[in-house]
């Protein structure tokens, strides 16, 4: 059997030296993150860092159509936001290609212009990093900045333990969300479960109402619910008759309107990215560039 070692035969010399060592073995504390870089990062681990987006890829506010009562909702939340005012989580849920990631990006460029002194910064964190939120949401508890924390097409799957991560940091824990961030979230799903496994957990708990709780309460966190639907066709038609404005692109409305109409139709379906997919082809082809 191996007998423990004999901590009092060491010198305080030779303790000195195993304490310097272990000093240099474990990491030192993070500083604070400079977001003074940029307006807007990537959070990346292993290891854990704020990368600086030199260029945000995003359209302007008023691009984007059919999302009226969306778009004045989430911009008055992040107003109140940037003066230091109390302010929701949102969730945006809904239609794939109708705007959801587009808007939280131009409803910051438009308030990040609005108000400069604020500071605002928007901050995209990876679905399959939200393990790290807690380490995160750590690093900005003491910036100065405030944080749109950005979390694009947000959704968990069977025996995806994720959510818990997330649950933790909105409203839960003893910590709670910093003062000095927001969490913005899109997914096509407004419960963020699918339905099979919302039912899987009816069938098979214990406590079926309980477990559906569980799996449900994490898009309760979200203050703000915001719903997106499929586009008509006047509809998906003005989106891109408002991409030819604002790019210059002079073309007869006739032939506008049937190339749009039969390119949505060989996509099988109409959306504002289906509508931007159209605009890209037709400048392409009459040498417009973006």
């Amino acid at each position: 059997m191996t007998q423990p070692p004999d901590w009092s035969a060491l010198s305080a010399e030779s303790l000195r030296r195993i304490a310097d060592a272990l000093e240099r073995i474990a990491p030192a504390p993070a500083p604070a993150p400079d977001l003074s870089g940029a307006e807007a990062f990537v959070w990346h681990v292993a290891p854990d860092r704020l990368q600086p987006v030199a260029e945000v890829n995003r359209v302007a506010l008023d691009l984007l159509r059919d999302i009226d009562r969306a778009r004045d909702t989430l911009l008055a939340n992040t107003r109140q936001f940037a003066r230091g005012l109390p302010a929701n989580n949102a969730l945006l849920w809904g239609a794939r290609g109708m705007g959801k990631s587009s808007l939280v990006k131009a409803v910051h460029a438009q308030v990040a212009t609005e108000a400069p002194e604020a500071g605002l910064k928007l901050i995209e964190i990876q679905r399959e990093d939200l393990p790290s939120i807690g380490r995160l949401m750590g690093h900005l508890r003491g910036a100065a900045a405030r944080v749109i924390l950005f979390c694009d097409d947000l959704s968990f799957s069977h025996d995806d333990q994720h959510y818990k991560s997330l649950k933790a940091v909105l409203d839960g824990g003893i910590e709670g969300r910093p003062g000095n961030v927001v969490l913005y979230a899109t997914s096509n799903r407004r419960h963020l479960m699918p339905r099979d496994m919302i039912e899987n957990e009816r069938s098979s708990a214990i406590s079926p109402s309980e477990a559906v709780e569980e799996k449900v309460s994490l898009s309760d966190r979200f203050g703000l619910w915001l719903g997106f639907h499929p586009c008509g066709q006047e509809e998906y038609l003005a989106m891109i008759e408002g991409y030819c404005a604002a790019h210059g692109l002079e073309i007869d409305p006739a032939r506008l309107r049937a190339e749009a109409i039969e390119w949505q139709a060989t996509r099988g379906g109409r959306s504002g990215r289906v509508a931007w997919q159209f605009f890209t082809d037709l400048a392409g082809r009459e040498g417009l560039r973006l």
